[in-house]
């Protein structure tokens, strides 16, 4: 079965999002659950987490279809202490936050290296912060994205994440979540048929389809390799969307919330719609 939504807005409450994302005809959402260009926001009222419950029951919304994010501060491989352990905070109350919530994942970008440290030095700290917040929190896993590789972020090789994970203590609370523009302008050739199966192939040998915890499903701005993310509306980027019909008929992406980041939201219910039709 496939779960197809995007990343609604939460404003107004976290209990706003299962209403909006009903409305748009979707079977999975993303969320904030709080601001994601702030380091610290007011704790969840009991209030917002009793509706945001009860919304997510009667619009049919189960914790496996749905895929919060982190704030796009933290970074989990930060080279300063100071940096890395505010990440670390802010981390642990995102992964609180949706245990508050009832949630079973939260997907987050794994961290820069800012240029001041080894790659490989910055993956291990990143394993380290996640192994940091799975010991102060149950339930929820940490889903990685894969990333463009813009600047000097990392997670954007297969083989990153594999080391991420490889030093995660408790995989069975690690996850990965693959946006389909950053997979793209990373270098893997997913546009072509041939692309597509060599890619997914390469995943699951590395790091394993058990893993795979969600997708995002964007179209691209930018070429294949070019390590810039900018995402563009279905078929209308480098991607097409060819490579949108082959997911939807692919029983490996089953069960799991494939979440629209496309730019113009006004169209994300004919997006969802269409994507639907390929199922």
């Amino acid at each position: 079965m496939k779960y197809i939504g995007a990343h609604v807005s939460a404003s107004g409450g976290v209990e706003n999002a299962p209403v909006n994302a009903h409305s748009i005809g979707a079977t999975a959402f993303a969320l904030f659950t709080k601001n994601q260009r702030q380091w610290s926001s007011a704790p969840l009222t009991k209030e917002s987490i009793v509706k945001f419950k009860k919304n997510c029951e009667q619009h049919g919304y189960a914790p496996f279809q749905i895929l919060p994010h982190d704030s796009y501060l933290i970074n989990l491989g930060h080279p300063e202490k100071e940096g890395l352990d505010k990440s670390r905070e802010a981390f642990l109350d995102e992964m609180l936050r949706c245990e508050q919530l009832g949630l079973d994942r939260l997907n987050f970008h794994p961290g820069s290296s800012l240029k001041k440290i080894s790659d490989e030095e910055c993956l291990k700290r990143i394993a380290e912060s996640i192994n940091f917040v799975l010991d102060k929190t149950k339930g929820v896993i940490a889903v990685i994205e894969n990333t463009a590789g813009q600047g000097s972020n990392l997670g954007y090789k297969f083989e990153h994440i594999k080391m991420i994970i490889d030093n995660v203590e408790d995989k069975s609370r690690v996850g990965v979540c693959l946006d389909t523009c950053h997979t793209f302008t990373a270098g893997y050739d997913i546009k072509t048929e041939k692309g597509f199966l060599e890619t997914f192939s390469k995943f699951d040998s590395i790091i394993g389809f058990k893993y795979l915890k969600g997708m995002h499903i964007n179209d691209s701005k930018k070429e294949l390799a070019t390590r810039v993310d900018r995402h563009d509306s279905l078929g209308k980027g480098f991607l097409g969307i060819d490579i949108f019909k082959r997911i939807m008929i692919d029983s490996r992406f089953d069960d799991i919330p494939l979440i629209l980041e496309t730019p113009d939201e006004t169209i994300w219910a004919d997006e969802i719609k269409l994507l639907k039709s390929y199922v």
